[in-house]
């Protein structure tokens, strides 16, 4: 299954300031402008092999680094950058319309987006079903990667980023950026797109917009940034929902993520009922087999031989109980033993993960220690990259 990436830094002058990428954004084609200025957007193509994402990631990442060095700029992957104004982080001059509309549409609430930097992982559909709804179950994973408990200075949650996109900017646009259940079919989360796209035309008729300027501005498939999207133009399913994080712990987290996505993709999934019966089934292979943990309600957890051989499906928590954990992973993260335990059955290995965020949970940030959190973070993104160009030539 092929994967790819995009990551999202902040850059910062030497001194750890927020500041414009400038021509960094000329220095590849790996790298892309973001909608607002002191942040790019670093990308892979297509891999098939997890090593070949490694190795690609990586170059583009050195390449970066050393290009922002050059010029007296450094990279940060932090998910928010601790202690900023808006003053601090200026739409591009150059933004696209559609940015122009959101801020219209959504209103005020959407400057809480433009201070979020993320990480998507896209797989290459197959099984499109199958592949959005493990996802929607893996996606409290987040959690491993945070990388920010502070905004403007304040610590607000463990898990920041996405408490900012989804309580505050999309909180009453919960079709537009909020997690979607479970579905049966692809005809039917095309509906919901159809859906969600009629309430964003409703809700800018409200504001005053033109809704034929949203038609050409969007469709359904783009007018939507919930933490899981198909993409239609790829073609892709997109995790969006992880922190930005140094490349060893996104590559960590892509190949755990990628490990279940291919059983789910292979062998299909259960969906665990509310009540703890299975609500709903979708294998391909060894259908007898499936029938039989069907029946059965068989956990992936308590499955031990299926788990050891990775073969059979998987069953899926109910989507009650993703609520439920992604709402204690964003204020609790991977300390609270739920939220470990939840990961630990779906196949996660935690002790892989290490998260700065929690080493400086300790209230709030004045805007000189931001700026040097900024800085050792940067430091930490050129170790990383130094001991992956190390182990490359050994």
């Amino acid at each position: 299954m092929k994967t790819s990436l995009e990551v999202e830094y902040w850059v910062v002058t030497e001194d750890g300031d927020l500041t414009a990428p400038g021509s960094l954004l000329d220095s590849s084609e790996q790298i892309d402008a973001e909608f607002v200025e002191p942040m790019l957007e670093i990308k892979t193509t297509p891999c098939e092999t997890h090593a070949e994402l490694r190795d690609e990631l990586y170059q583009h990442v050195g390449h970066a680094v050393d290009a922002a060095r050059e010029q007296g700029k450094r990279l940060v992957p932090l998910g928010t950058p601790l202690d900023a104004t808006p003053r601090d982080i200026p739409y591009r001059e150059s933004k696209t319309e559609s940015t122009e509309l959101q801020r219209e549409i959504i209103g005020p609430a959407f400057d809480n987006a433009r201070f979020c930097a993320g990480t998507h992982v896209h797989f290459e559909q197959s099984n499109v079903v199958d592949q959005l709804n493990a996802l929607t179950a893996i996606d409290p994973a987040f959690a491993l990667v945070n990388t920010a408990a502070h905004h403007r200075g304040t610590e607000l949650t463990a898990c920041t980023r996405p408490f900012l996109y989804r309580s505050c900017c999309y909180e009453h646009f919960p079709e537009q950026g909020q997690l979607w259940s479970y579905v049966d079919s692809v005809d039917e989360w095309e509906e919901r797109l159809e859906s969600a796209f009629e309430a964003f035309r409703e809700a800018a008729r409200a504001r005053g917009v033109d809704p034929a300027a949203v038609e050409e501005a969007y469709d359904p498939y783009d007018a939507v940034w919930t933490p899981i999207r198909l993409r239609d133009s790829f073609p892709t399913v997109e995790w969006r929902s992880p922190d930005t994080a140094l490349p060893g712990q996104v590559l960590e987290l892509a190949q755990q993520v990628r490990s279940v996505v291919e059983r789910a993709d292979e062998y299909g999934v259960n969906i665990a009922a509310s009540d703890g019966g299975t609500e709903r089934v979708s294998g391909r292979k060894n259908e007898t087999e499936t029938e039989t943990a069907t029946a059965t309600a068989v956990e992936l957890t308590s499955d031990r031989n299926s788990r050891r051989r990775g073969r059979g499906p998987i069953t899926l928590p109910s989507f009650e109980t993703v609520e439920q954990t992604v709402q204690t992973a964003i204020h609790e993260g991977c300390s609270d033993p739920a939220v470990e335990g939840y990961l630990r059955k779906l196949g996660f290995d935690p002790t892989r993960f290490d998260s700065p965020a929690d080493r400086h949970r300790d209230g709030p940030l004045s805007r000189r220690r931001a700026r040097r959190l900024r800085l050792r973070a940067a430091d930490r993104l050129e170790a990383d990259v130094r001991r992956a160009t190390v182990r490359s030539r050994i």
